[in-house]
């Protein structure tokens, strides 16, 4: 729903998260491979998770990245009145 007052030069995260998300990735698998190596498997366990975490979290933005970008009526466009329940 528009409501009239969007910043005309909003910019999206998505760029931001999935580099923030590749990094997470990257040092997660690193951690899960250095602590399985070391024995300690709870730790392993637990980057283990966060891992799966950044994939998915990974996945969804570049799904959304390749989606493009979805219509918004420009600034000729009056916003509407919200519907009244």
């Amino acid at each position: 729903m528009r409501s009239g007052n969007e910043p005309v030069t909003a910019r999206s995260p998505l760029r931001l998260r999935f580099w923030l998300s590749l990094w997470g990735l990257i040092w997660a698998a690193a951690g899960t491979a250095a602590f399985s190596l070391a024995g300690r498997p709870g730790w392993a366990a637990a980057c283990g998770v966060i891992v799966l975490l950044a994939a998915v979290d990974l996945a969804v933005v570049v799904h959304h990245i390749h989606q493009g970008p979805h219509y918004q009526p420009g600034p000729g466009v009056p916003p509407y009145e919200p519907p009244r329940d």
